[in-house]
Order: structure tokens, then C-alpha cells, then sequence
């Protein structure tokens, strides 16, 4: 587990599964995230418990508020490579109520330490769409910048959006 003074990141369980059903339905929590075709629930269930365990190609854990010991959220770093030390991050605080309090700020910082110095990783990188205000001035207070953009590659609401490439070194996490 890795712990801060607000957030633990903690492995999946699956007593997780309903608020990650849950989250992954809230037209406000998957507004600038790539949808992928409706499954059933029953489906979606057995897609996660399918799913391989922690490893350094794809690292997953759930966001917990210590101040109630629930579950708010889940980061990731996937796609990691070893030879060339490069992993993708991904967040989603699901929780709404947590929204605007440091929470998706701390976890990102635990994943990052945690990529930098237990996985070896020299690089972590992310993408967002450029609309993503709120999520972008989170990253850019870790550390990120912005590396690159790619234009109208993400549609939503009958409208094309950019995405945002940003990406950390390490030795660049500001704490």
C-alpha cells in the first residue's frame, strides 16, 4: 500500500466492482474519457476478474480516502516497457465529493514516486483533452508539461476535441 495524508493506494478488490460500475456510468466522471462499447454488468464483472494481476506492464490500484477508508477512485500506470522505462498513467476519481481536494493531486504524486522508484521508470506520460482544465492544472502542479498535442482526434457532445500529450521525467515530480 502506499499511503499519503489523504489517499491510500490500495490492490482491486472486488468488493470494488460496484463503485467501479458505478463510476464508469456517470456521464460527469467519464466526460473527457474514451468510451468503449456497453457491456452488461455482468459482463463488465467478469471482464475485471479476468483481468491479469498487478504486474510492471499494467499496475492498477484503488484510490482510498483514509479520512472514510472508502474507495473514490483507481489510478494506473500501463504499458510499461522496461527496456526503454516508459509507462501511461490513468486516474479517475469517481467520487464527487472529493472533487476539488487534493485527492487526484496526491495519488498521482503516490503512483508517480511509486513508478519512479520501484518500477525504475525514467518517463511517465499522459493524454487529456484540451478542454480538461480542471485535470490539466492537477498534472501541471505534479510536473507535467505538455509535450505535444494532437488535433480533433476525440469526439464528444457531435463535437472533434485535441488531446493533450504531456509527459514527466523523473526528477521532475514537484511534491
Amino acid at each position: 500500500m502506499l499511503t499519503g495524508t489523504l489517499v491510500r493506494l490500495r490492490a482491486v478488490e472486488p468488493t470494488d466492482f460496484e463503485s467501479l460500475w458505478r463510476w464508469s456510468h456517470d456521464p460527469e466522471v467519464v466526460r473527457w474519457m474514451s468510451s468503449g462499447y456497453p457491456e452488461s454488468f455482468v459482463q463488465a464483472q467478469e471482464r475485471l476478474a479476468a483481468a491479469p494481476r498487478n504486474s510492471y506492464e499494467n499496475c492498477r490500484f484503488i484510490i482510498e480516502s483514509l479520512h472514510d477508508q472508502r474507495a473514490v477512485g483507481f489510478v494506473r500506470l500501463r504499458d510499461a516497457k522496461p527496456e526503454v522505462g516508459n509507462a501511461e498513467l490513468d486516474i479517475q476519481l469517481g467520487e464527487k465529493d472529493v472533487w476539488g481536494r487534493g485527492y487526484a493531486t496526491e495519488a498521482i504524486r503516490l503512483m508517480c514516486r511509486y513508478g519512479f522508484n520501484e518500477m525504475r521508470l525514467h518517463r511517465i506520460t499522459l493524454d487529456l483533452a484540451a478542454e480538461n482544465t480542471a485535470a490539466r492544472r492537477v498534472y501541471e502542479k505534479v510536473g507535467f508539461v505538455e509535450e505535444g498535442r494532437v488535433r480533433e482526434c476525440f469526439r464528444r457532445d457531435g463535437k472533434w476535441h485535441d488531446m493533450i500529450l504531456m509527459g514527466l521525467l523523473e526528477g521532475e515530480l514537484r511534491d
